[in-house]
C-alpha cells in the first residue's frame, strides 16, 4: 500500500481533521492494515465489525459492501448526483456534536477545511459573514448576544469551515454540545 493517502477532493486533509489517523487496525473492508484508519461515523442499517482506511473510502468499496454512507446528504440539495455520491460515498465524514452536515456554495459541494475558534474564522471575513448572517436568520436577533457567542468559538461552540470548490469563497457553520 502507498505511503500516500488518496486525495479527496471535498475533504482535502483529513489528517488534519481527525477524519483519519496513524493505526495499526484492519480495514473492515479489506481486511489490510493500511497504518491509516478512519476514526468518524458511518450510516448504515449492516453491522460492521470494524473501521475503514482511506482507500476503501476512496474508491467506494466500503460504502458499497456495506450499503452506507460517510456523510449524511442533508445540505446538499442542487448538486449533481455525481457531486452526491462523491461526498457521501467516497468522501471521509468529521465528527462534530450535532449531526455534521455539508455545505453547498455555487451549487457544488463545499470542501470541508476543519474545526475553527472565532480566532481563525476572523482570518476568513466571509465565512464570518454567511455564519453571523446564517444566525441572525436563526433568531439570533441581539446583535451583542450573537457576537459574544461569535466570539467564543472554541469555547465549547465552534465553527465548521469550509472552502467553495468552484470560486474559493469560505462558508462556515456554528456546532455546539
Amino acid at each position: 500500500m502507498s505511503s500516500h493517502l488518496p486525495a479527496f477532493r471535498y475533504h482535502p486533509d483529513p489528517l488534519a481533521s481527525g477524519s483519519i489517523r496513524e493505526s495499526v487496525e484492519s480495514c473492515a473492508c479489506c481486511n489490510r492494515a493500511t497504518g491509516w484508519i478512519y476514526t468518524a461515523s458511518f450510516y448504515t442499517a449492516q453491522e460492521v465489525g470494524g473501521r475503514f482506511c482511506p482507500w476503501c473510502i476512496a474508491d467506494g468499496s466500503a460504502a458499497e459492501r456495506f450499503a452506507g454512507e460517510f456523510v449524511d446528504s442533508c445540505g446538499l440539495d442542487g448538486v449533481s448526483e455525481e457531486t452526491l455520491r462523491e461526498v457521501t460515498r467516497r468522501t471521509p465524514g468529521f465528527h462534530a456534536w450535532q449531526d455534521p452536515h455539508w455545505l453547498v456554495h455555487c451549487h457544488e459541494a463545499a470542501a470541508f477545511i476543519g474545526e475553527v475558534g472565532y480566532s481563525e474564522l476572523v482570518a476568513h471575513p466571509d465565512a464570518l459573514d454567511q455564519l453571523r448572517h446564517d444566525l441572525r436568520l436563526g433568531g439570533w436577533h441581539d446583535a451583542a448576544q450573537l457576537e459574544q457567542f461569535l466570539t467564543h468559538l472554541g469555547e465549547g461552540a465552534t465553527a465548521m469551515l469550509f472552502r467553495c470548490t468552484m470560486c474559493g469563497a469560505h462558508l462556515a457553520y456554528a456546532d455546539a454540545s
